[in-house]
């Protein structure tokens, strides 16, 4: 095998420990390794058989030139790695990609009376709460709140509110919220509660009931036997609690579990989460075109991972041995200032659990590659069906939406393989002069995304407008006009209902055939095509909600004298809404960040001139 990268430079590299760079003619990084011996570990790479690896092959035939840094220890080498992988984002790397986020529930540090919140976290969380998940649903986070609410009655209310409140809510009479709001508890009191929630989230349930049931027994040796009773029906709800949720993992602690699945260059990673003793889920991570031995994969997804978690577990478990685990120890403790543990246990309970992982990582890489499976044969039938020139690889789906005539916007999606392209979707404002003009707005869109489209040479193979054979015309003018011979475009739109079906149903129009095709109900063509016109539906009316909502907010709060964008911004922040802003006295406006007495007058005057 000829190799485009000179062999016969192999020598010349050091024998310490570094990381090396392979390059291709461009420069380009294609993969970022490391090695205790770089000479040795870079010349495997080139001798035939050396090196099993699928991808080995395809990375060698590319690489042009192969630069080296030389480091001290196996640690700088492991950070050095992580570090330039994040850098170039190597093909043959498996990176982490960034844009995953997960659920967890929040409890602010610094507020007084502070309320349990869900929040979407991507990346690094802020470090003024504590974040308790992660959570693999938003059911499962709901689930988790609403049973805390019912055993430890917190605020629910929102910050604004909190400050507006003159008597209690519905939950005070409910028992559901001990009203701090309204001074009907103390701040001991609450913060009990708060410990106690934090305690409950941290798997701590013995130590929480026998902090309920000292409170319980003071209460009924002062006579208050009301109180007293709340506590024990609280006690008891922890305990039933506790028995359904119980999984039998014969240690407590929060732990997360690594295991990984690969078919030649596609790898499937699963992270199976252990918090106070119980099993709470897992995330599944997928990497393509992985050059890595399966340890190096595991080490990377560790730098990667936990370099971002904002409160990891005590304890790593993971399906295969890596080299470097006590490294990797090191570097996440002293990310996270706190002992962090890296283990591959081999035997009991814990070998059961990451042999577990595994079982999750390759199951769930067979489900994905059964739905790819399903998906590609739908969209080869839906390219013989529609009698489409090309495979459906990548579509796309425009929709406009609008109300009363009025807000008109548009948007695309894509879909790609038969799945959600979400990084590929676009809104459009539409020219005003257009408003009302729905096959106007459809030609701007157009003619604005494949102008560019053809100009980056960045064109999808299908084109589904929603509408009839007027908009399917209208999108081929615009095709031709632009010259574009190499995308197939299609319309879809509802039947009108006919007194003998008592039905609708889609019709599909196609080019130069005059009536449009009906498929069976049951067909995945159809299903798949609806599937796609109905995101666009839903992103497109998402996208109109929110354009109406910015007009909204100019129209009530811009033209107030002295109330600028960083005012205004402080004002929806604090007080939570447009109406609140309305409803708040000057007393309540001065409280608000940045607002002078004579700004809350100004406001106050303004929306009185406006309410009349």
């Amino acid at each position: 095998m000829e190799f485009l990268f000179d062999t016969s430079q192999l020598n010349k590299y050091s024998t310490q420990s570094g990381v090396y760079l392979m390059k291709n003619r461009e420069g380009l990084v294609l993969y970022v390794g490391k090695a205790k011996n770089v000479r040795q570990r870079v010349k495997q790479y080139f001798i035939p058989g050396r090196d099993g690896r699928f991808m080995v092959p395809y990375l060698v035939s590319q690489v042009a030139t192969i630069d080296t840094i030389i480091v001290h220890s196996e640690k700088e080498a492991l950070l050095l790695e992580n570090t330039l992988i994040k850098q170039h984002k190597p093909k043959y790397n498996a990176l982490l990609k960034d844009d995953k986020t997960y659920l967890a529930i929040k409890i602010p540090r610094k507020h007084m009376w502070p309320s349990l919140q869900i929040v979407r976290i991507k990346g690094k969380a802020s470090d003024d709460a504590l974040y308790f998940g992660p959570y693999t649903s938003a059911m499962a986070a709901r689930n988790t709140v609403d049973l805390l609410q019912r055993l430890f009655p917190l605020r629910q209310c929102s910050d604004a509110e909190f400050v507006r409140r003159t008597r209690p809510c519905i939950l005070y009479d409910l028992k559901r919220c001990i009203a701090p709001c309204v001074g009907k508890c103390t701040e001991e009191e609450y913060k009990g509660h708060v410990d106690r929630t934090i305690a409950f989230l941290k798997g701590e349930t013995k130590e929480v009931i026998q902090q309920l049931e000292v409170a319980m027994l003071k209460y009924a040796d002062a006579l208050e036997f009301e109180q007293a009773a709340l506590y024990q029906k609280t006690i008891q709800q922890i305990e039933k609690t506790v028995q359904k949720q119980h999984v039998d993992i014969p240690y407590g602690g929060d732990s997360d579990m690594i295991g990984l699945y690969r078919e030649a260059d596609e790898v499937n990673l699963c992270q199976m989460f252990v918090r106070g003793g119980k099993l709470t889920g897992s995330r599944i991570f997928s990497f393509s075109n992985a050059a890595q031995e399966n340890a190096e994969i595991i080490e990377s997804f560790l730098l990667q991972h936990y370099d971002q978690q904002t409160a990891p577990p005590k304890e790593i478990l993971l399906a295969e041995p890596v080299e470097d685990a006590s490294v990797i120890e090191e570097i996440l403790s002293n990310l996270h200032s706190t002992k962090i543990a890296v283990h591959y246990p081999q035997r009991g309970s814990k070998r059961n659990l990451v042999a577990l992982a595994a079982i999750n990582a390759k199951t769930a890489f067979h489900q994905a590659k059964d739905a790819a499976a399903i998906k590609e044969k739908t969209l080869f039938q839906l390219q013989e069906h529609l009698r489409l020139l090309r495979y459906p690889k990548r579509i796309e789906c425009f929709d406009n939406s609008h109300l009363g005539g009025t807000e008109l916007v548009s948007v695309m999606i894509a879909f790609t393989e038969g799945f959600k392209d979400s990084a590929r979707y676009r809104t459009y404002k539409i020219t005003k002069a257009l408003a009302g003009d729905d096959y106007g707005a459809m030609r701007e869109v157009l003619l604005r995304r494949y102008q560019r489209g053809k100009d980056e040479n960045d064109l999808p193979d299908l084109v589904i407008i929603d509408g009839g054979k007027g908009h399917l015309n209208m999108a081929l003018e615009i095709f031709k006009e632009l010259n574009i011979v190499s995308v197939d475009v299609i319309a879809l739109a509802k039947e009108e209902s006919r007194h003998d079906k008592g039905i609708t149903q889609e019709q599909i129009f196609l080019p130069n055939v005059k009536d449009p095709i009906l498929l069976k109900r049951n067909s995945p063509v159809l299903f798949l095509l609806q599937e796609i016109r109905d995101e666009a539906h839903r992103f497109a009316i998402n996208f109109q909600k929110k354009q109406r909502s910015k007009k909204l907010v100019r129209s009530t709060v811009d033209d107030i004298p002295g109330i600028g964008p960083v005012k205004k911004r402080a004002l929806l922040v604090h007080l939570g809404s447009v109406k609140a802003m309305k409803e708040a006295s000057i007393e309540e406006l001065c409280h608000v960040p940045g607002i002078s007495r004579s700004n809350a007058e100004t406001i106050r005057a303004y929306f009185a001139d406006n309410l009349k």
